[in-house]
């Protein structure tokens, strides 16, 4: 029990410092990103709309779980990973975000896209840093 303890504790020291020369910027960005689209999802889910955007829905998804597996990767020890690869992957990611939401959100009626706006700003803004760590093995309690 106490070396678990103690494998934790340097886990945690370890996921604080960034090995990786971009991972502070990149970290943010993943961040703010993850945080968006959980506010998102959870307004499209709110609304009752989800059901009727799967492809696009899917899309997001994926590109979400992309920044998700990023967010791990970068708690990982640098020699333990293609940190290029996946920086340029994640990047990617980042970069179809904004499109692949613009799809989704053009699928709506203007109505539906005000009550999403609407209501993914008010969940956004009650969402805690640290949910972008859902999901997120070592940083997320009911994954571990």
């Amino acid at each position: 029990m106490k070396m678990m303890a103690q494998r934790n504790k340097r886990r945690s020291v370890k996921s604080a410092t960034p090995s990786h020369p971009v991972a502070v910027d990149l970290r943010s960005r993943l961040e703010t990103v993850r945080l968006e689209l959980l506010a998102l999802f959870g307004a499209l889910d709110q609304l009752q709309i989800s059901q009727d955007l799967p492809e696009e829905l899917q899309d997001l998804f994926e590109l979400d779980a992309d920044c998700a597996e990023a967010l791990w990767a970068l708690d990982q020890e640098a020699s333990t990973l293609d940190f290029a690869a996946m920086t340029r992957d994640t990047l990617a990611s980042l970069e179809a975000i904004p499109s692949t939401r613009q799809e989704l959100m053009l699928r709506l009626t203007e109505a539906q896209r005000r009550r999403v706006t609407e209501r993914a700003a008010a969940l956004r803004a009650r969402l805690l840093p640290d949910q972008a760590y859902n999901q997120i093995p070592g940083r997320d309690p009911q994954v571990d």
